[in-house]
């Protein structure tokens, strides 16, 4: 399947951003803005864009959302592409997915254990066995933020990848529309038993129980399917300004579902899917700067590896900077981002490298 530079700059965008948030909530914890200053219009401009600056930076969290469509996207049309070559074989699919998540996980986990200048906020104990296997959700209350709080979403992803099969069948057989609604009743459904008639921990909703975060992944399987049926109509509403308008209008709205329990129910869905939006119109708009999106893509391509690596890295940092101003924490940040995006790089492919090398017969596939 051909790789699209768009796509790839979307995670790379959705990853870095969950990166700065994950910065951002470690220096500015206890932080307090100045009050705003409307003595003049300079005053009252800056005093407007560090609140706007302010507002948008606490939303970094929603990029996760925005991320489990895009993993959905591109799970589903590089399985589509093996479908239309042939019969699906879901034990070599399975093989192929196993030998793609597992092995980096298990570096991010050893690189974690010898690095220097990472937090370690928890002991290392029994429960590392649990975050090897993935099974975080086992004891959730304890296990799920383990060690490195990030790798709650290796524990989703991989019940995904259970059901899959399931799935691309629905999609396949019901068309995408169907397919997607009916995700989206069912995600809600169990969300609205969850929050509101059985109530759990919130983890569980999280991502804990991976059917709670479906209306995203199954949107993301719909974009999928629609992109292959008509990708240059697609593309034109996702890269050319449509989606980044209606990504920043629907947003607000989407902020309204945090007011009540009810209105909960959808929010993970509504931000998940404004940020993936506006995400995907700023690379539209990327795209056309060769040099910028080259770094972003590759950034994107190499997504996991940050994913996987940064948050312990960046807790550390962030605990000893703070606080700081405004300019001086973007201009650490970027070196950071920098720094961490090359390393991650560097141990996904030294880790993919040593899989080929071991695996010749495998080949994984990135999504």
């Amino acid at each position: 399947m051909r790789r699209l530079q768009w796509l790839d700059i979307s995670k790379g965008l959705a990853i870095l951003f969950v990166v700065y948030f994950h910065f951002f909530r470690t220096v500015f914890e206890h932080y307090q803005l100045p009050p705003n200053d409307w003595s003049g219009t300079l005053a009252g401009t800056m005093s407007i864009l560090r609140s706007e600056w302010w507002q948008i930076s606490g939303l970094g969290f929603h990029a996760v959302g925005a991320f489990i469509i895009l993993s959905g996207w591109t799970l589903m049309q590089s399985t589509m592409g093996r479908a239309e070559s042939g019969h699906v074989a879901w034990g070599a699919w399975y093989g192929a997915r196993f030998v793609r998540l597992y092995p980096m996980y298990w570096v991010a986990h050893i690189v974690y254990l010898v690095s220097p200048f990472v937090a370690r906020l928890e002991p290392v104990d029994g429960r590392i066995i649990l975050s090897l296997l993935g099974l975080r959700f086992i004891d959730i209350s304890m296990n799920f933020m383990y060690l490195n709080a990030a790798w709650w979403y290796f524990s989703m992803l991989i019940q995904f990848y259970l059901i899959f099969p399931l799935l691309f069948w629905g999609a396949r057989k019901f068309g995408a529309w169907p397919f997607f609604l009916g995700a989206c009743a069912l995600g809600f459904f169990v969300r609205y038993l969850m929050l509101d008639v059985y109530p759990v921990h919130g983890l569980w909703t999280l991502g804990g129980f991976a059917v709670c975060r479906l209306p995203e992944f199954a949107f993301g399987m719909a974009l999928g399917i629609w992109h292959t049926r008509s990708t240059l109509r697609v593309e034109s509403l996702l890269l050319r300004g449509p989606a980044l308008i209606a990504g920043i209008l629907l947003y607000p709205l989407a902020l309204k579902l945090y007011d009540n329990g009810i209105a909960y129910v959808f929010c993970d869905f509504g931000t998940g899917a404004c940020c993936f939006l506006a995400t995907a119109g700023i690379a539209g708009l990327i795209s056309r700067v060769a040099g910028l999106a080259k770094i972003v893509g590759l950034v994107g391509v190499y997504s996991y590896g940050l994913y996987l690596i940064h948050q312990p890295y960046v807790i550390w940092l962030g605990l000893r900077i703070r606080p700081q101003p405004i300019s001086v924490f973007l201009f650490i940040f970027l070196i950071t981002a920098a720094v961490l995006s090359a390393w991650g790089i560097f141990l996904e492919k030294i880790t993919n490298a040593l899989v080929t090398k071991l695996l010749p017969v495998r080949k994984t596939a990135r999504s």
